[in-house]
């Protein structure tokens, strides 16, 4: 059967909740319609954007009806910047949104009919909550300016004079670098003419050490003057670490390698009394408030007891390893990326731990190495990336028959599909979820699971 609607149509539309991702759902005569910039209750006219055979997807152009939970968005650059997606949404209906998006998967994708879900644990920090955020350069008719990406845009830059989600410190460091910029002459690149010369700008704050990093990011060549650069930065008594890195590749990357201008090489962090050194490019959750909640939670899912071999898959700079450290036997660390084992290594010998050891490698290629060294695990963490457990890994994992398993994710979906390849094909039970709200204004949505295996 044809679907009920056509592209560019304008429908109204009533909004009855949100999918993961984000958008708004609607229902005509059962059609569903993922609708953009449509929050729980509103009456909305909508143009249609793309039709598929069983959804199609539409852009909220006016709001007939605001809905009861629609309030006033605080940000000057709300809602063209595509920095935040629910400024206009009250922090309740938000966090309430997301807790049900994490039932949602468990129940559709799971399996599982009713999920032991516990409450989301809400954000400390409603804004002005990030430790990290990245810039783009663009140019504008006074000069180079920094910004972020218009929603829902790759090539547009939409200049910032202030972020609701990093601190005055962060706006103050941003403005000085756009002031430098033009007062050094200096080009913006265009990323869709691939000329110019300023790329990115990369800004990480240690939240309860008060350090600051600083990474600018530029095309080839030394165009700019180090030290002219280093003075502005210095103004700022924060400012720890100086960074230079190159990219002379088409893609909008930051992870890239850097050349130290001035100061330390890494900034430190304190997380749950424990200090962390922290590179450009090494990877730390940049909600520090929450993310020492999620810490804590997955040491209670974990019950670690002090007889524990506890292999930390994903483990980044060692966080939730090292927060477990004291209460388990052994702690085995794997990690992609050799900068962040690098650092993990370093921040076991800054907190004076000596039963954690981190190794680089990827995590499906080196479980059977790690057990044949480590002997098999009482309890594995794993941290994965959006994407959840690949094949292999989820494969090897379940060859290891931990007892306990603690899953970290940041992807309700892959979490729900793994949860489910786990019970089905290696014994494991969902035993308790919590979500957090480590991003609030955005969809993005932390849990924590605990799986058991008999």
């Amino acid at each position: 059967m044809a679907a009920p609607v056509a592209r560019d149509q304008e429908l109204e539309l009533s909004i009855d909740s949100l999918a993961y991702g984000g958008n708004g759902v609607a229902r005509l005569n059962g059609f569903v319609v993922f609708v953009r910039r449509g929050l729980p209750g509103d009456l909305v006219r909508a143009r249609v954007t793309k039709v598929r055979r069983n959804h199609a997807e539409a852009l909220a152009v006016e709001v007939l009806q605001p809905g009861p939970e629609r309030v006033e968005a605080p940000c000057a650059h709300y809602p063209a910047c595509g920095g935040c997606r629910f400024q206009d949404l009250a922090y309740e209906a938000q966090a309430a949104a997301k807790q049900e998006q994490v039932a949602d998967a468990l129940r559709r994708i799971g399996g599982i009919a009713d999920p032991p879900l516990e409450p989301i644990v809400t954000a400390v920090e409603v804004f002005h909550y990030r430790n990290k955020m990245e810039y783009s350069f663009t140019a504008t008719p006074a000069g180079p300016a920094l910004g972020l990406h218009k929603a829902g845009r790759w090539d547009e830059v939409l200049e910032i004079e202030r972020c609701w989600l990093t601190t005055d410190l962060g706006n103050a460091l941003r403005d000085a670098v756009r002031d430098w910029a033009r007062a050094e002459r200096l080009e913006a690149y265009d990323q869709a003419e691939h000329t110019g010369y300023l790329r990115h700008l990369v800004l990480r704050e240690g939240r309860n050490t008060g350090q600051m990093l600083v990474q600018l990011v530029t095309a080839e060549g030394e165009r700019f003057d180090r030290d002219e650069l280093v003075e502005v930065l210095r103004r700022f008594a924060e400012v720890c670490s100086i960074h230079w890195a190159v990219n002379d590749s088409p893609a909008e990357v930051t992870n890239l390698p850097t050349t130290l201008l001035w100061g330390e090489d890494a900034i430190e962090e304190e997380l749950c009394g424990l200090r962390f050194r922290v590179r450009p490019n090494a990877f730390l959750q940049t909600n520090t408030a929450m993310a020492e909640r999620l810490y804590d939670l997955a040491g209670e899912y974990a019950a670690l007891t002090g007889q524990e071999s506890v292999y930390d898959l994903y483990c980044g700079i060692g966080t939730i390893g090292l927060t477990m450290a004291s209460k388990a036997l052994t702690v085995w660390g794997v990690e992609v990326s050799e900068e962040s084992v690098a650092c993990a290594l370093e921040n076991a010998d800054l907190n004076g731990i000596a039963n954690a050891a981190f190794f680089a490698g990827e995590v499906g290629a080196s479980l059977e190495e790690l057990r044949d060294r480590a002997g098999p695990p009482d309890v594995v963490v794993v941290d994965p990336p959006r994407a959840g457990l690949s094949g292999k890994a989820l494969r090897r994992l379940g060859r290891l028959e931990a007892p306990r398993l603690v899953y970290v994710s940041c992807n309700p979906t892959t979490l729900a599909g793994n949860v489910k390849e786990l019970g089905r094909d290696w014994g494991y039970r969902l035993e308790r979820v919590r979500p957090l709200d480590m991003f609030p204004h955005t969809p993005h949505v932390e849990s924590v699971s605990l799986l058991t295996r008999s």
